[in-house]
């Protein structure tokens, strides 16, 4: 631990002097790390098209919970 940070990804399976992470924050960090990338793939958050913070804002908390509500519904 170098500076006073945590490591949150493991390391190699071959480092020398192995760090152990925390895996429940790096549970976490993975979940909103997909979260991001779902996000990103729809265009006009990716690209930005709003001009104010507040739509901009308000179109992540829609999307967001566009794919909240995907997890209620059975898509077979």
């Amino acid at each position: 631990m170098i500076r006073g940070i945590l490591p949150i990804i493991p390391p190699r399976a071959n480092r020398k002097v192995p760090e152990h992470p925390d895996y429940r924050r790096y549970k976490h960090r993975n979940r909103i790390e997909r979260m991001f990338g779902k996000l990103k793939q729809q265009r006009r958050s990716a690209t930005r098209y709003d001009k104010t913070v507040l739509s901009f804002e308000s179109f992540l908390n829609l999307a967001a919970a566009r794919l909240w509500l995907k997890s209620f519904v059975n898509t077979t």
